[in-house]
């Protein structure tokens, strides 16, 4: 699982990229090294990671790591479960607002 490529990325993410190339690549570098550091791959790695950014609270990394979940092969239902896990951890305002999110990119007028 790497970093999205430059021209994938949302504007001012691209924005750094593109003109802290330095930065860029040892970002990527250090995304690699995480996910090569222990034995989680595939689903696992994906769940992992979106949990992750539910437990941060973050809209944007839901919104990507749902999207590169999904373009994994991570099924709908796994993903949405990611979330109902986060209930009884984080609350049920965050699973909801992390469901909302991940709907937002599994929807199919999604644009997210």
């Amino acid at each position: 699982m790497s970093a999205k490529p430059k021209d994938e990325l949302p504007g001012f993410a691209r924005r750094v990229a593109e003109t802290k190339q330095e930065l860029w690549k040892a970002y990527e570098k250090l995304g690699q090294a995480c996910t090569e550091a222990g034995p989680l791959t595939g689903t696992v790695l994906h769940c992992v990671k979106l949990a992750l950014a539910i437990g941060g609270g973050s809209e944007g990394a839901v919104h990507s790591h749902a999207r590169r979940a999904r373009a994994a092969g991570v099924a709908p239902e796994a993903i949405r479960h990611v979330a109902y896990l986060a209930v009884t951890t984080l609350g049920f305002p965050r699973a909801v607002a992390a469901l909302t999110w991940i709907e937002d990119v599994l929807s199919p007028s999604s644009d997210a």
